[in-house]
């Protein structure tokens, strides 16, 4: 076998290997909106059915029992503001780590990474009582902090990382020209790490959006968002998997375009330095 052949034939498998992979991952994705247009007795029939009449009363009980419009407004508003929020804190700090190292640096990012591994029911009970005591729960602001808080180490680390490609004799240039902290910021730092600041807010979104375990427990109908309304639909007489494969495909939808619509901006920002 040539050269040539073997390269044609390592190329092969690797397309097919990766049509298989991403079958793998849209199965369920495909399943779970052809098992919406099913009725409960089809949607757990054995063997499982392929071939069937669709009907959209599933979604019409559940434009029927909730405000899905609602819940889908409160997951924008909570996705976005912590997105928001999460940058304002991170974009500062990642910039006096990335060019104004101290001793400790790598040591408060590695602790940062490691609050990411606590399980968050354990810290479930003092954050309940401490909405209570201040008459929080059930309040997009409450998520808003929470989402930022919990997702800041991943961002942190991603625009650590992003700053640290930009050229320090830049910033060296712009000192000597007089060049405040934050002009070095607005003007200097974020334009040239655009591309990593954008690709971090789109996969913040995305993490935020299916942010499931705080909605559950600390919101109810007034600032619940769209996992939370998929929560509600299994209850004590059972999972329908018919009316819960319709609302989470109504929930998975608007992220799903979103992604598809900014996949070329969130792959640039994630390559942002790899090729010099």
């Amino acid at each position: 076998m040539t050269d040539k052949q073997k390269q044609t034939l390592t190329h092969n498998l690797a397309v097919a290997t990766a049509w298989i992979v991403a079958l793998l991952f849209f199965f369920p994705i495909f399943w779970m909106i052809l098992t919406s247009f099913k009725t409960e007795q089809q949607a757990i029939s054995i063997p499982p059915l392929l071939v069937f009449e669709p009907t959209l009363d599933n979604y019409r009980v559940v434009h029927e029992r909730s405000d899905i419009a609602g819940y889908a407004w409160n997951s924008i508003i909570t996705s976005f503001g912590g997105t928001v929020l999460a940058l304002l804190i991170s974009i500062p700090a990642a910039y006096a780590m990335a060019f104004r190292p101290g001793r400790y640096t790598k040591g408060i990012l590695l602790w940062m990474l490691s609050t990411k591994m606590m399980p968050a029911v354990g810290v479930l009970m003092p954050i309940y009582l401490l909405c209570k005591r201040f008459d929080l729960l059930d309040t997009t602001g409450v998520l808003i902090v929470i989402f930022a808080m919990m997702n800041l180490p991943i961002i942190m680390m991603m625009l650590f990382n992003f700053f640290r490609e930009i050229p320090k004799e830049i910033l060296e240039a712009s000192r000597m020209d007089g060049a405040s902290t934050l002009v070095e910021i607005t003007r200097i730092v974020m334009p040239l790490a655009w591309g990593g600041i954008a690709s971090t807010a789109l996969l913040s979104v995305v993490l935020m959006w299916n942010e499931a375990f705080w909605s559950i427990n600390l919101t109810a109908n007034n600032a619940g968002t769209l996992v939370s309304l998929v929560a509600s639909f299994s209850n004590p007489q059972g999972l329908f998997w018919a009316k819960v494969s319709a609302v989470s495909t109504l929930a998975c939808a608007p992220i799903v375009v979103f992604g598809w619509m900014t996949q070329k901006q969130l792959v640039q920002g994630l390559t942002f330095g790899a090729v010099k």
